[in-house]
C-alpha cells in the first residue's frame, strides 16, 4: 500500500469494488482520460463522475485446471474476468502480478493448493492483524466475490501483456508544446503552498490552496494515482496512477493546466524528477509493477528517451526472478543521479542520467523486499524499508555504496518518506512505524557527530497498535504524527497518535481525526499527515467510501487543535497528500 502514497499502498484502502469489465480491447487502456465532453456530464453527483477503467487482462483465459479428481475449481471466462480484475485492483499490489510475494505473502498454487479452499475463504473474509485487509467482513467484497476469489486462487495465475517503447509512445501525448507555454508565472498563487491532493476513486487529483483551503482545479488523472511529485523549479506537478499514467501540469499557467501524459506501463507505482544542480526539469523518470521496468522520459514533455528492464537475478540467491518490481524512486540532491529500488531482487539501482546512450548503473545489494523511503536530514543518505524483512536499509550516496542494514524491531516497516528529527540524547534520527505492529522505529543517522548511535535503532515507541502507513514530523515542528488507518478497530483507525519530541517517554496523545471531520457515516480511515510549507498546520484525509462523506482535516501543529475541516462534494476518497516546497525539497 507503497504509501507509498504508498507507497501509500493505497490498494489496500479501496473502500469500493469497481464494476470494470475485462472484455474490452488492450486499446481501451490507452485512454489517458475521459473526454471533456464526457467529464461535463458528470460533474454534480461525485457517484456519476468518471470512473477510470483498469482493464489489464482482457480476454486472458485462464491456465486449465488439472481433472475435476484434483479438486482444482474451474472457472467460467466470465469469472476469471471478474477475478482478474479483483486481484489486480486489490491484491498485486502486494502479492504481486505472478504472485510471488512480497509485502504480502506468495499465493503460488503449491502453496494455496496447500491451504485449501477453506483457509483461502476465511482469510480473505477475515484478514489478518499484519495488514490483510478484512475484504468480506468489511462489506468491499461480497460472500460471492470472496468465493470467486478463494477458488481463482486455486488456480494458475494470469500474466498481463508487455508494454514498451512502442506502446508508450502511442500513448505519449503533448497537449501544450513548451514554446506555447508562458516563460514566467501568470498567475497570483503561491506555489509552495499548494497541496496536491489524490481523489483516488474518481481518478482525480484536487489542487487545494495552503492559504484559503480553497480547491482551485480538478484534474483527471489516470485510476488510484499514488504519488505527486514536483519538479526541481516548482513549476511541474507530476502524478503517476496505478494504470501507469503519467500526468504533468505546468502551475505557472493561469489557471494550471495538463500539458503532456504518457503511459509507462500496465501497473506503476513512481515517478521522479532530476534534482541536482545544473539538471534541474531536465529529465523525469518512473518505474513500473508490470512490465518490471523503469523509463527515463524527458522532463518537460515526458517523451519516453530510456527504457530499462528490472528483471533478473534475486541479490542473494542468485536466481532469476521474472517480476522485480520498481517499488520508489528518489532523485539526488548530490549528484546527477535517481535512487531506484526494485524490490524482489533487492537491489538498490544508483542510475546516473549524464548519458542516457551510455547508462552507468550501480547496483547496490541490499535486502528483499524494498518499498519505500527517504533520505536524512543532510540529504546524504538514504534509507528505504525491505518491510517483509523487518529491515531498513541505508545507501550513502557521497559515497555511492551501502553504509547499513538496520533491523526495524518492528513487522513490515513502512515509513512513507520517514520522519526526520533532532534528539538531545542520539542526535539526528529517522523513524518509521510498522504496518504490522504497534512499534516507531527511531534509528540514529549522524556518523560523524554521533558515531557510536549510527545506523542502530537507539529507541522503540508503542503507538495504537499495527496498521500504519505514514509517519511525519517537520524540521518547524516537535510533534511526530502516526496515522494507523489499516487497524481492525474503527476507532484507531480514525485516529491519530501524537509524540511529544521533546519528551519521547511521555503517552502520545490520540487526535479524534474522524470525529473532528464532522463524518458520521463509513470507515472514516484517517490516512497520510502532511504539513503546509511553513510546518505550522497539518493536513490528514478522512478516507470514507466512494459514496460516503469525505474530508480533509487540518490540525494546528502548536496546539494540536482542530484548525479547518475542507468539504466538498468534489473530494471524493481522498488519500495522498503532497505540499509543493516539502515534495520537491524532500522535507520530511
Amino acid at each position: 500500500m507503497h504509501l507509498g502514497f504508498v507507497c501509500l499502498s493505497v490498494r489496500l484502502l479501496a473502500t469500493s469494488a469497481l464494476s470494470l469489465s475485462l472484455v474490452a480491447p488492450l486499446a481501451a487502456q490507452q485512454a489517458a482520460s475521459p473526454p471533456q465532453d464526457k467529464l461535463k456530464q458528470h460533474e454534480t453527483q461525485p457517484q456519476d463522475r468518471y470512473e477510470p477503467e483498469l482493464n489489464v487482462l482482457p480476454e486472458q483465459a485462464m491456465p486449465k485446471a488439472p481433472g475435476t479428481e484434483s479438486g482444482i475449481p474451474a472457472l467460467t471466462q466470465a469469472e476469471a474476468n471478474e477475478a482478474n480484475t479483483i486481484y489486480f485492483q486489490r491484491c498485486a499490489g502486494c502479492h504481486g502480478v505472478l504472485r510471488k510475494g512480497a509485502t504480502g505473502k506468495p499465493l503460488s498454487t503449491d502453496i494455496t493448493r496447500e491451504l485449501g479452499y477453506d483457509y483461502l475463504q476465511a482469510f480473505i473474509t477475515y484478514g489478518s492483524p499484519a495488514g490483510m485487509p478484512n475484504w468480506g467482513t468489511s462489506g468491499e467484497l461480497s460472500e460471492q466475490q470472496v468465493d470467486l476469489m478463494a477458488r481463482y486462487l486455486l488456480n494458475e495465475p494470469v500474466a498481463p501483456p508487455e508494454w514498451g517503447m512502442k506502446e508508450m509512445r502511442e500513448s505519449w501525448q503533448v497537449l501544450v508544446p513548451v514554446d506555447q507555454r508562458p516563460t514566467e508565472k501568470q498567475n497570483q498563487l503561491d506555489l509552495d503552498n499548494l497541496f496536491s491532493v489524490t481523489l483516488r476513486d474518481t481518478g482525480e487529483v484536487a489542487l487545494i490552496d495552503g492559504k484559503s483551503y480553497e480547491i482551485i482545479k480538478i484534474f483527471p488523472t489516470g485510476y488510484a494515482v499514488h504519488i505527486s511529485r514536483m519538479s526541481a523549479s516548482g513549476r511541474y506537478l507530476y502524478v503517476i496512477g496505478r494504470d501507469a499514467l503519467i500526468n504533468v501540469f505546468d502551475l505557472y499557467m493561469d489557471p494550471p493546466a495538463e500539458v503532456a501524459r504518457v503511459k509507462i506501463g500496465i501497473e506503476a507505482r513512481s515517478v521522479e524528477t532530476s534534482k541536482a544542480e545544473g539538471w534541474e526539469d531536465r529529465y523525469a523518470i518512473a518505474g513500473a509493477y508490470w512490465p518490471p521496468q523503469y523509463v527515463i522520459m524527458d522532463g518537460v514533455t515526458l517523451e519516453p528517451l530510456k527504457v530499462v528492464s528490472t528483471r533478473g537475478m534475486i541479490y542473494d540467491e542468485q536466481e532469476y526472478h521474472p517480476e522485480p518490481r520498481v517499488a520508489s524512486i528518489v532523485a539526488s540532491h548530490y549528484r546527477p543521479e535517481f535512487v531506484v529500488n526494485v524490490k524482489e531482487t533487492g537491489f538498490i539501482d544508483v542510475v546516473d542520467y549524464t548519458d542516457l546512450e551510455n547508462l552507468k548503473v550501480t547496483s547496490i545489494e541490499a535486502e528483499r523486499f524494498l518499498h519505500d523511503g527517504g533520505f536524512d536530514r543532510s540529504g546524504r543518505y538514504f534509507l528505504v524499508a525491505a518491510n517483509a524483512r523487518n529491515k531498513v536499509a541505508v545507501v550513502d550516496m557521497k559515497e555511492g555504496k551501502l553504509a547499513a542494514l538496520v533491523e526495524t524491531q518492528g513487522t513490515t516497516p513502512h515509513p512513507g518518506r520517514g520522519a526526520n528529527f533532532d534528539t538531545k540524547e542520539w542526535g539526528p534520527v529517522w523513524a518509521t512505524s510498522h504496518l504490522g505492529s504497534e512499534h516507531i522505529t527511531l534509528i540514529g543517522t549522524d556518523p560523524e557527530g554521533h558515531p557510536e548511535y549510527a545506523w542502530k535503532v537507539v529507541k522503540v515507541l508503542e503507538g495504537q497498535g499495527g496498521g500504519s502507513l505514514f509517519i511525519k514530523t517537520h524540521p518547524n515542528s516537535r510533534n511526530l504524527y502516526v496515522d494507523t488507518p489499516l487497524n481492525p478497530e474503527a476507532e484507531i483507525a480514525a485516529s491519530v497518535a501524537v509524540f511529544d519530541l521533546n519528551d519521547l517517554d511521555k503517552d502520545y496523545e490520540v487526535l479524534p481525526i474522524g470525529e473532528w471531520s464532522g463524518i458520521a457515516e463509513g470507515q472514516r480511515r484517517v490516512v497520510q499527515g502532511e504539513y503546509n510549507k511553513d510546518g505550522t498546520e497539518i493536513w490528514f484525509s478522512v478516507w470514507n467510501g466512494k459514496d460516503q462523506e469525505s474530508a480533509i482535516v487540518v490540525v494546528d501543529d502548536k496546539t494540536r487543535q482542530l484548525k479547518k475541516v475542507i468539504k466538498d462534494p468534489r473530494i471524493v476518497t481522498p488519500t495522498g497528500k503532497f505540499n509543493v516546497l516539502n515534495t520537491r525539497k524532500d522535507i520530511y
